[in-house]
């Protein structure tokens, strides 16, 4: 069974629809945005997360060269190119947006033609995925069959093609999966998708992990991650870096999922944490958890550094964190 998820965003003549992530599972509507400056509020909004922002952004890419088309090309690629960084700068963390938006300015520098960015989405969709599918093979390939995983937020691709690939080893998985606060997307988004793929799947809340980590029923952590740096520090949803320290404390390998490391980020001095409105926290799926009298704090990201990560899962095998060099050897960057 594909998960749904797998097909969160779907470019169609009247614009972009991107499933609501924010209602899932319990609701399954989708959002149709007919603007890149829609795409970008649906980005800022938490419409979609995860992996789903990628594809939002390359599809924001087409639409806005559609409405460039008949200009001259000076003209449309400068326009399209601060369009590119206006979806960039929706959530800053997380370079993949600047991947697709790359990826699509690419075709359209090529061919000297607007109407290009449609080939560049659909190459930026077709790379995205086979990546992904190597990424989980690579990952399949460190868990033993009837291992129990650990998770938090794991982004969607990642996910499925790692429980894909092990499913095609003939591996039978377990997993305990991290509510994730305030939108609680392992409860609803991982958990969820897991179930849909016929997984044992366990939900604890935020505040269990190093609990569920001690009591030795974890064979490993596994997430993935906003961005890696060159010097090996993972950058990921608030809370990784939490499960990170007790797995390491209670023996546990911790594989953070990367397509790449960031070859611009060689330290955590090159990355933004993105701060979100306190008062996200403040709730729960729309519903107060605290009372407006308190203030909240929402760092969306947290910092671990590579002394308490085993190892880095990318596209092209797995290093240790301080070898990520080796990822571009022979490569031009």
């Amino acid at each position: 069974m594909r998960p749904v998820l797998a097909d969160s965003v779907r470019l169609t003549d009247d614009g972009v629809l991107i499933l609501d992530r924010r209602q899932f599972p319990f609701e399954r509507n989708w959002v149709l945005c007919r603007t890149a400056e829609d795409v970008a509020r649906a980005v800022e909004d938490m419409v979609t997360q995860s992996s789903g922002p990628y594809f939002a952004v390359l599809q924001a890419m087409v639409l806005k060269a559609r409405t460039l088309e008949g200009k001259p090309f000076e003209e449309a690629r400068a326009e399209l190119g601060r369009t590119a960084l206006m979806l960039e700068n929706t959530r800053r963390t997380n370079n993949a947006l600047r991947k697709a938006t790359a990826i699509v300015l690419e075709h359209v520098d090529a061919a000297r033609d607007v109407a290009h960015a449609l080939q560049g989405a659909q190459e930026g969709d077709r790379r995205y995925r086979a990546k992904s599918r190597a990424l989980g093979e690579h990952t399949a390939n460190l868990l033993e069959d009837n291992d129990t995983v650990m998770t938090h937020c794991w982004a969607d691709l990642y996910l499925t093609e790692t429980v894909r690939a092990a499913q095609e080893q003939g591996k039978t998985l377990r997993f305990f999966c991290t509510e994730t606060r305030p939108y609680l997307q392992g409860a609803r988004l991982t958990a969820e998708t897991l179930v849909e793929m016929g997984v044992d799947t366990t939900l604890i809340t935020d505040g269990m992990g190093a609990a569920v980590l001690q009591s030795g029923e974890v064979d490993a952590l596994v997430t993935a991650a906003d961005r890696v740096t060159m010097d090996g520090h993972v950058v990921n949803k608030v809370g990784t870096l939490g499960l990170a320290v007790a797995a390491h404390a209670f023996g546990v390998p911790f594989h953070a999922q990367v397509q790449a490391p960031d070859h611009l980020a060689p330290t955590t001095e090159h990355v933004e944490i993105e701060y979100r409105d306190g008062a996200e926290v403040l709730q729960v799926l729309g519903r107060p958890s605290a009372t407006p009298r308190v203030k909240g704090l929402y760092p969306a990201f947290d910092v671990t550094p590579p002394r308490f990560v085993t190892d880095v899962v990318t596209d092209r095998g797995v290093y240790r964190a301080g070898e990520l060099d080796k990822y571009y050897e022979g490569e031009q960057r």
